[in-house]
């Protein structure tokens, strides 16, 4: 079944939108620029077709956003506030790479993502998702920026709760090391990752235990990645139906996260017709999960399909591929139209 893809949010005074990043049940994330300056690039958290049912837990995660932000205004490596109104938040783009991808191996960015830590701290603010390597980022300077302020406290009082959460931040942050430069760790902080303070503990024997029990057991999302055989038992069958319709060239299928189901099938479909007309020809035959048809897809220099992009569209792992494509102008045109017309704007993996 094709989903439809979100419309733009219209055109302002202080954001031209682009590309469509990701799309949860409590904002839509757009990428786009300053009016008439394509190099002043934008990010909107797009509030307004919220479903009325998330609205509540939409704003507050909000709320929480544009106090934390309006905090670390300023702080070199956060994010600027724009502006924040029924629409959404408009803040700047933070260009880097994200740290899974950039896997930084020197002192001097783990020194500077302390540093923003420390200038953090001094505000009052503590971020409480750096346990996340999507939002750290490496700069192309090679220094340390964090973004995605959305459970971030702002602390009046500098009390014990408060340099509980400050302290976590940090214990987070060398998880990171410890993952990317093991070898830079000093004992002070091995110690300090041996030692998990008490609201911790406490999260890890109960609220943890639910979340992962609702998030895997019953929507079936973690945070590793999967395709179990679900391709190789379901898709010989599909590729079959399709390759029968006229008009459809190479088809290329994919693992997604699919909410409820272990893992869905993206069906890339090189073909001058549109999808719906694809999806009505396959009639009650077994059908893919999503179905983008492509007037043309990406190759090699030997002609066959390049399906490693293609899983990257088809899990939104658009920061993966914007590192594949970067040095190729032309791939990257070529890509572009398939990355608009993707159907799957989910940033959840897939079950192991």
């Amino acid at each position: 079944m094709t989903e439809p893809t979100p419309s733009a949010p219209p055109e302002s005074a202080d954001f031209t939108p682009q590309t469509v990043l990701k799309r949860d049940v409590f904002s839509e994330t757009w990428l786009g620029h300053a009016p008439g300056n394509p190099a002043d690039k934008r990010v909107l958290r797009r509030l307004d077709r919220v479903p009325w049912y998330a609205r509540p837990v939409s704003a507050a995660l909000a709320r929480r956003e544009v106090r934390g932000l309006a905090a670390v205004g300023g702080i070199d490596g956060c994010p600027t506030l724009i502006r924040a109104d029924a629409q959404g938040l408009l803040r700047d783009w933070a260009a880097g790479t994200p740290l899974h991808l950039a896997r930084p191996d020197q002192r001097t960015w783990y020194d500077d993502a302390k540093r923003i830590l420390r200038e953090m701290r001094r505000r009052g603010v503590t971020h409480n998702d750096i346990a996340k390597p999507q939002n750290w980022l490496m700069t192309p300077d090679g220094r340390a920026a964090v973004i995605d302020f959305q459970l971030a406290s702002v602390h009046r009082r500098r009390g014990l709760w408060f340099r509980l959460k400050a302290r976590e931040d940090l214990r987070h942050l060398l998880k990171q090391k410890r993952n990317f430069a093991r070898h830079l760790l000093t004992p002070a902080e091995w110690r300090m990752l041996r030692r998990k303070s008490l609201p911790t503990q406490i999260w890890m024997a109960t609220g943890k235990r639910a979340y992962k029990f609702v998030t895997r057991r019953i929507m079936h999302w973690s945070d590793s990645e999967g395709d179990e055989n679900r391709i190789a038992r379901d898709g010989p069958a599909i590729r079959a139906t399709l390759d029968e319709i006229p008009g459809v060239g190479a088809v290329v299928l994919c693992p997604f996260s699919l909410p409820g189901r272990t893992v869905g099938i993206y069906a890339f479909v090189e073909t001058d017709r549109t999808a719906g007309e694809i999806e009505a020809a396959l009639g009650d035959a077994e059908r893919p999960d999503l179905l983008q048809a492509v007037a043309r897809l990406p190759r090699d220099v030997d002609g066959a399909p390049r399906t490693e992009l293609l899983h990257l569209v088809a899990s939104n792992r658009l920061d993966e591929l914007a590192q594949l494509v970067g040095a190729d102008p032309d791939l990257a045109a070529q890509m572009q139209p398939i990355i608009d017309a993707r159907l799957n704007l989910t940033d959840r993996v897939l079950r192991k």
